[in-house]
């Protein structure tokens, strides 16, 4: 008998999707990878404000202004010698300064307050429209001081305000953004894709603009705002100040996508078919080079960040009651508070930690999305 040969099984060759190869790709990336995970920390914490934030961020009580930050503790030793497991904070000590005629806190071993995980407060509304009545952790007595980062100078939670003021700075940032991209994409998409006279004005006018010192423009159209407009108008007129600054570097880089791609085949094939030019751009030549857009954009939430806190420190952006990290940073302009209260400096660190978590998150979606990388 003779054999037979088998046939030899030859298998397909898998496939990967743009997003599943961006994946691949950017998890390779250890330090981007970390700082996604920050980034969203960052951004559950805004999300979740409300519950997470032990009091109201307006809520103050005089008789503890500048009051140091009482760090959680777990173990704490009993009486007859054993040791207990629970969390809790010690409490204060106060003295009157006569010369200085104020009030200084000093932490107080013996007075252990203890904590408890989901407390009853009063009731809310967690985001806007879910009715909550518990807090992730609290105390049971609302009189007891509760002051993890310390208090400001009206006797302020700094930790409650810190976590309310996140949602704000992190969210005029995905807002500006957000505008930036529609009128980046639309007019850089169109000065690429028609060309002559529209792109030269449109050239011009990003010239213009990129020409102006960054600073005393943002300075300029805030100090424009009317003074009597109430908080939320504030917050919106600041949006989109940020946005009519940042959407020029990315049209600039539309544009020059677009100038590439109008003469490829399938952009020609397109224009044979009949389809009109606003499909063209938004279902084929877009597209095609989405994830660069997706890497700019990234790269470009730490500049709106740090425009809203730079103009809310200099007190010509957001404005109290608004609670934002550039509004917490104004209570850390003079001598006392370097001195005396450097807890006050904690929306500053906040402020350095998500914007480096952005630029490495932005380097490696970046790297991620370079249909040349390896």
């Amino acid at each position: 008998m003779t054999d037979i040969a088998m046939p030899a099984i030859v298998k397909k060759p898998v496939r990967e999707s743009q997003r599943a190869l961006m994946w691949r790709r950017f998890k390779q990336h250890k330090l981007a990878l970390v700082a996604l995970w920050i980034v969203a920390a960052f951004y559950l914490v805004a999300l979740l404000a409300e519950f997470l934030a032990p009091v109201e961020p307006g809520a103050y009580n005089p008789r503890y202004t500048y009051a140091p930050p009482q760090g959680i503790q777990f173990i704490s030793s009993n009486e007859d010698g054993s040791w207990s497991f629970g969390p809790y904070v010690n409490g204060y000590k106060s003295t009157v300064d006569r010369k200085a005629m104020r009030r200084t806190f000093t932490i107080d071993p013996e007075v252990k307050i203890p904590l408890q995980f989901f407390a009853p407060s009063e009731p809310y509304k967690l985001a806007g429209f879910i009715p909550l009545s518990v807090k992730l952790f609290g105390v049971s007595d609302p009189k007891t001081p509760l002051y993890i980062l310390g208090a400001d100078r009206l006797g302020r939670d700094l930790l409650s305000r810190l976590i309310h003021g996140t949602r704000i700075s992190l969210s005029i940032g995905l807002a500006g953004v957000t505008l930036s991209l529609f009128f980046g994409i639309i007019i850089g998409g169109f000065s690429g894709y028609y060309g002559g006279w529209f792109d030269s004005v449109v050239m011009r006018v990003i010239e213009f603009i990129r020409s102006m010192p960054t600073i005393p423009l943002w300075l300029g159209l805030a100090a424009a705002l009317p003074k009597d407009w109430s908080a939320i108008q504030t917050y919106f007129a600041i949006t989109v100040i940020l946005s009519l600054i940042g959407w020029t570097e990315l049209a600039r880089v539309v544009r020059g996508r677009f100038l590439s791609l109008r003469t490829e085949d399938f952009v020609t094939a397109a224009q044979l078919d009949g389809a009109s030019d606003w499909r063209i751009i938004t279902r084929h030549m877009v597209p095609s080079f989405m994830s660069h857009i997706i890497a700019a954009a990234t790269l470009a939430v730490p500049g709106m960040i740090l425009a809203e806190t730079a103009l809310s420190f200099l007190g010509l952006g957001l404005q109290a009651p608004i609670v934002s990290w550039g509004t917490l940073l104004q209570d850390a302009q003079n001598i006392r508070t370097l001195a005396t209260a450097p807890w006050l400096l904690t929306p500053g660190i906040c402020v350095v930690v998500v914007i480096l978590s952005l630029n490495f998150f932005g380097d490696g979606l970046r790297d991620a999305a370079d249909p040349h990388g390896r």
